[in-house]
Order: structure tokens, then C-alpha cells, then sequence
């Protein structure tokens, strides 16, 4: 195999990641990181400077030593060797599909299993948490209005971080029906309604910035600068601090964690759940569904609806409920 592994590892960043499959920057980021790891470990492994490996070094077997070298050696969580194995599969698969000689070694690193893991812990606010948050945001200061936009539109709209980051004027359309245009993941556009109360509070943030420049960001600084994501972090981790509660320690309030209480709100209020899926920009159900899994208020009210009544006749016990006769919300319970 003379090919040059250089060229086809800048390919595979600069075109197949980068313009073909059309990941944002930290997924670029995620893949480097587990690719640079993997490339020290080879070349530890064969005496070899990063600059001198070749694809004979590339192997099933040496992909399964790394794999173990993370969890032994570098102390990784199980999700954490997960990830980095979808990286390099992701890898393998594209140097098979450039080089033929591969396809050997890339159809046994497709077959190296993930290891189970349980689904990480969803956090959300409840009703309470949030009217008790924008009670008590200050009203007055350089960045009071900025934070409180900052927040409520968060709650509004399930925004990821980055599309936060990464709003800027034109993006908005705070006339008519209002909405903003999110730049999400896979470089994915979405449209997402804004309340009212959203859009009078941008206009009164923008009419405070100048100059009047559609390429401006949204959200900055006091300087004026973009707030990066984690400024974001931080803005929410001053105002959230203190809905947290002394026998809560594993409980952490980030910028997701708005995302997740929109959803759950959402599904409290009826909202059908591919709205959801829509609203948050999920690629499938089953992103969505998990939040019907995580309200135990909801899980209470369905067991009071789907209680027989006392007083009912044996006939009416019989009869097959209403609720099953509904194909759709049939096939929605059995996607969960």
C-alpha cells in the first residue's frame, strides 16, 4: 500500500468530515482528539514518529489495544471508549473505501462491539425552579437584560449552546410571528417560534447594541465581543446556583439543562412529540422520545387516567379503551 496516510487523513478531516458529511467544528474537534490519541498510540506501539506511520499500521488488533489501554491506562469511562471507537470506525471505514487493501482490517474494526453503558442522568427545571429563576434576576446592571434574554430564550427555543454562541442578527425575525433561525448539528438549519415576550425583550437587547450590523452576534459581551460557549456556561451557572439544593450534589445546571426542561415542558403541555422533535431539531424519535420517560408527574397522571373507574359496570371495564384505538399514539408507545 503506497498510499500516503498524510494525504488521506487531511482528506478524510478537510473533505469527508468537514464538507461531505458537513460536521461542525466540535465534532470536528472530538474526532481529532480521538484520532491524535490513537496515532500517539500506534506510534508508541511501533517505535514509529507520527510523521512515519503508514497504513500497515492501522490494525483490527491494534485498535482492540487501545481500546483497553483507555480504560486501563487512561482511567476512561465506558462512554468515553465508545466515542472514540465511533471515530475511528468512522476512519477505517473511509480509508477501505479509498484504499481496497483496507477492507480487511476495516471490516474488523466495524465488527469491535460498544459496551453497553446506562443512558446518562437528564436533568430538567420544574415549573417552580423556573418562575423562582426569573424572580430572582436582577433587574438592573450592565448585563442584567442581556442575561435575562439569554435565559428566557434558552427555555424558549432548547437551543444547543454553540447555536446560542453562534446567533447573530439576521438570524432573527422578530416582526409578524416572530422565530429565529438555529444553525444546529450535521450543519442543519431549523425554524424555531419565539413567545412574545422572547421577541420584545431581543428588539429591546438589539436596540441597545450598535452598530446596527446583521452579522452581529446576539448575545456579547460588555465588551462587545460573541460570548463563546463557555461564557454561556458561566452566565448560567451564576444564575442557576442557587435553585440547587445541599442533597443534590450530582445535580449540575449547564446550558443542556434548558433544552431538557423545554422539552419536558413541552410534553406536559400536550405538544405532539414530532413538534418536538422539529422544535429541538432531534434527526429521529428516538432522541425525543426518552423525555416521556423522565417526568414522574406525568407517569402519575397516566396512572390516574388509565385507573378503572369504581363505580363502573363489569361491561364498561370490558370495553377496550378509547386511547387504543389511536394508531398513532399506538405506534409512538411502541417506539419508547
Amino acid at each position: 500500500m503506497n498510499t500516503d496516510f498524510g494525504s488521506l487523513l487531511y482528506s478524510f478531516f478537510q473533505d469527508y468530515l468537514k464538507c461531505q458529511k458537513g460536521l461542525r467544528c466540535s465534532s470536528l474537534k472530538s474526532y481529532r482528539d480521538s484520532v491524535k490519541l490513537f496515532l500517539l498510540f500506534l506510534a508508541e506501539k511501533t517505535g514509529h514518529k507520527v510523521s512515519r506511520l503508514t497504513l500497515t499500521d492501522l490494525t483490527c488488533a491494534r485498535v482492540l489495544v487501545f481500546l483497553q489501554s483507555l480504560e486501563t491506562d487512561r482511567k476512561n469511562q465506558v462512554r468515553t471508549r465508545n466515542q472514540r471507537l465511533a471515530a475511528i470506525k468512522g476512519l477505517f471505514d473511509y480509508l477501505a473505501r479509498r484504499v481496497p487493501e483496507m477492507l480487511k482490517e476495516a471490516q474488523g474494526v466495524a465488527a469491535i462491539p460498544t459496551k453497553r453503558t446506562a443512558p446518562a442522568e437528564t436533568f430538567f427545571l420544574d415549573q417552580d425552579e423556573i418562575k423562582s429563576l426569573f424572580a430572582s434576576l436582577p433587574s438592573k446592571g450592565i448585563s442584567a437584560l442581556r442575561d435575562r434574554v439569554l435565559l428566557l430564550f434558552l427555555y424558549n427555543t432548547g437551543a444547543r449552546v454553540q447555536e446560542v454562541a453562534d446567533l447573530r442578527r439576521k438570524n432573527l425575525e422578530l416582526d409578524g410571528q416572530p422565530r429565529v433561525h438555529l444553525h444546529g448539528k450535521g450543519d442543519k438549519w431549523r425554524v424555531c417560534p419565539l413567545w412574545k415576550e422572547t421577541a420584545a425583550l431581543l428588539n429591546q437587547l438589539v436596540a441597545e447594541q450598535s452598530p446596527n450590523d446583521p452579522e452581529r452576534a446576539v448575545f456579547v459581551s460588555p465588551q462587545g465581543q460573541a460570548l463563546t460557549r463557555f461564557g454561556i456556561y458561566k452566565i448560567v451557572h451564576r444564575h442557576t446556583r442557587s435553585l440547587l439544593k445541599p442533597n443534590e450534589p450530582r445535580r449540575r445546571i449547564s446550558p443542556h439543562t434548558f433544552r431538557h426542561t423545554s422539552a419536558v415542558h413541552l410534553l406536559e403541555a400536550g405538544v405532539e412529540v414530532n413538534v418536538i422533535r422539529g422544535w429541538l431539531g432531534h434527526a429521529g424519535l428516538g432522541t425525543t422520545n426518552r423525555y416521556a420517560e423522565i417526568n414522574l408527574r406525568m407517569k402519575e397522571a397516566a396512572l390516574q387516567a388509565c385507573q378503572p373507574p369504581v363505580s363502573a359496570s363489569s361491561e364498561a371495564c370490558l370495553r377496550k379503551p378509547i386511547w387504543r384505538e389511536d394508531a398513532e399514539l399506538m405506534k409512538w408507545l411502541k417506539a419508547l
